[in-house]
């Protein structure tokens, strides 16, 4: 049954998306670092104490909120408490929507528009897109959905799975587990996206989250590349050069983690990905990851959309099986 539960929610984001008839509990989760942000910076005069607190807050207040919702939905019936868990965990997978994203791009480089190609690709990086070229475009594309495929798709999946080895007898099933889980991460991750910056208001108040979110992806970037090897594989792709190139690259990265995922892409497609770019109009001069052997074309945002989709499934059944295999023992 849990099996089942996890893979339903999987395929949810896969063939939906975010649900947009209701208040994401991503964006809500946002809201609570906006007040709790507020809050702290007007009680504690240094930001590095009043950040750090304000990420206890957050985790306490989005992990009790979560609990108390869920046995409220179990004092009802379990099974309630299953479906809502099921549609809980699904809110934090954002595969669907990043793949969107990225085809938005696609179009609109398919159709020659490339300066709406460049609004569109503005949509999803944080660099300045107004001067790219069609290659810079399709670079910035493939770039946002390796990195992503971590913290938007395959983080959520280990923790939530995760999450589920603490189910004993007489406790929440393991579903509501999985989606506390995911949903702890996803605080993690929205905190850091929202503090993480190393400008003055931040570099101080956002060190405590960066720290926790780059701690958080630890493991599942450097798990991941194993399934996108193994998606390059499956699809015809070159999965040696994926494993050659995130083992000489996946720490050119200026993150310890989003390396890893983009190196073992660039391989795999047989592009050079990074490269110089303009940040609030600065240039950045990051490093190469990948060789080049052959120019970028929008056609591998779709080889990266489905190497992410393949390599996320590959990754959540393996993740099942140790499940399966721990809670037996």
């Amino acid at each position: 049954m849990y099996t089942l539960q996890v893979l339903t929610a999987i395929a949810g984001d896969f063939v939906f998306g975010d649900p947009r008839f209701l208040p994401h509990p991503v964006r809500l989760i946002g809201r609570l670092c906006t007040f709790t942000e507020e809050q702290t910076r007007s009680a504690i005069a240094g930001p590095a104490m009043a950040g750090a607190l304000t990420v206890v807050a957050v985790l306490l207040a989005t992990g009790l909120t979560l609990a108390l919702a869920l046995w409220a939905c179990a004092v009802v019936s379990p099974l309630v408490a299953d479906i809502v868990a099921v549609f809980l965990f699904y809110t934090s997978v954002a595969a669907h929507d990043l793949a969107s994203h990225s085809q938005t791009v696609y179009r609109r480089l398919v159709a020659d528009d490339l300066d709406g190609a460049r609004q569109a690709v503005a949509m999803i990086v944080g660099r300045d897109t107004t001067q790219l070229d069609r290659q810079g475009v399709c670079r910035a594309a493939v770039e946002t959905v390796a990195e992503n495929a971590v913290d938007g798709v395959t983080a959520p999946l280990f923790w939530g799975i995760g999450a589920s080895l603490l189910a004993v007898p007489g406790s929440a099933s393991p579903i509501v587990l999985t989606a506390i889980g995911a949903l702890l991460y996803k605080a993690v991750n929205t905190m850091d996206s929202m503090f993480g910056y190393k400008n003055e208001k931040y570099l101080q108040f956002g060190r405590t989250a960066a720290r926790l979110d780059d701690l958080a992806n630890f493991l599942p970037a450097r798990l991941t590349p194993v399934f996108l090897v193994l998606a390059a594989a499956i699809q015809r792709l070159d999965w040696r050069a994926a494993l050659r190139i995130c083992r000489r690259d996946r720490l050119r990265h200026a993150s310890p983690n989003s390396g890893h995922p983009e190196a073992t892409v660039a391989g795999a497609l047989g592009v050079r990905l990074g490269g110089p770019s303009v940040y609030f109009g600065t240039i950045v001069d990051k490093p190469w990851l990948g060789d080049d052997r052959r120019a970028i074309d929008a056609e591998d945002i779709l080889r990266t959309n489905r190497l992410m989709y393949l390599g996320a499934l590959l990754f959540a059944i393996f993740l099942l099986g140790c499940s399966a295999v721990i809670m037996e023992g």
